[in-house]
């Protein structure tokens, strides 16, 4: 049994992660701005701030592993990239092994080629600085981080989110920094949270970008 700390607990990849890893018997806290309507009885939930690094400190104390999985517009204030440097910090800091739920545009759709975030054509302006944000954190930041920090980013597939749901087929893909499918592919909610509570348990990806994907 791990202990396990997911921030961003109750959004759309946080509580599927969180159901996902409390459901093979680990035990579960869920960190984040708002509780759930539904809470799972084996979840510890915690309501706070990720962006305070003293509640930070709070909630990863004790944890095996801390799974960064806050959505892209709820630091409030805090830039994306910011908030999860600062969550990086202080999972380098208690020593715990951190698994970052990313972002599809960091991936490229065949080895050596450009990555998606080079070309944002059909993708609202508004969007723009958030998927720029999202693939730096990975190519310039998590790099950069000390050695002492055991990191494993974890690109979803292209569709992937509350508007695109999917269906959960019990199976995966994984890749590297090339996306499993040229196109971005897909990948449910609760096939994603099957696919990162494994490598969770494997333990065998250090400090690597790896992909999960239908």
């Amino acid at each position: 049994m791990l202990r396990i700390t997911v921030i961003g607990g109750t959004g759309y990849a946080g509580s599927a992660i969180a159901a996902e890893a409390a459901g093979r018997g680990h035990e579960v806290t869920a960190f984040s701005r708002s509780l759930p309507s539904a809470p799972l009885s084996n979840v510890t939930y915690v309501h706070g701030d990720a962006t305070d690094e003293s509640t930070l400190d709070a909630v990863i104390a004790g944890s095996d592993v801390v799974v960064d999985a806050l959505a892209p517009r709820a630091s409030h204030g805090v830039s994306w990239r910011d908030a999860h440097r600062t969550i990086a910090q202080r999972a380098d800091a208690a020593g715990v092994r951190l698994f970052i739920v990313g972002g599809a545009s960091s991936l490229r759709p065949a080895p050596g080629a450009d990555r998606f975030v080079s070309d944002l054509t059909g993708i609202p302006a508004e969007l723009h600085d958030e998927i720029r944000s999202g693939a730096a954190f990975i190519i310039e930041d998590l790099p950069a981080t000390p050695a002492s920090l055991d990191w494993v980013f974890v690109s979803p597939a292209l569709r992937f989110g509350a508007r695109m749901p999917g269906e959960r087929l019990g199976r995966y893909r994984l890749g590297d920094d090339v996306a499993v499918e040229p196109d971005g592919g897909a990948i449910s909610a609760a096939d994603y949270a099957l696919g990162l509570v494994d490598l969770i348990e494997a333990g065998d990806h250090h400090r690597t970008h790896i992909n999960i994907g239908h």
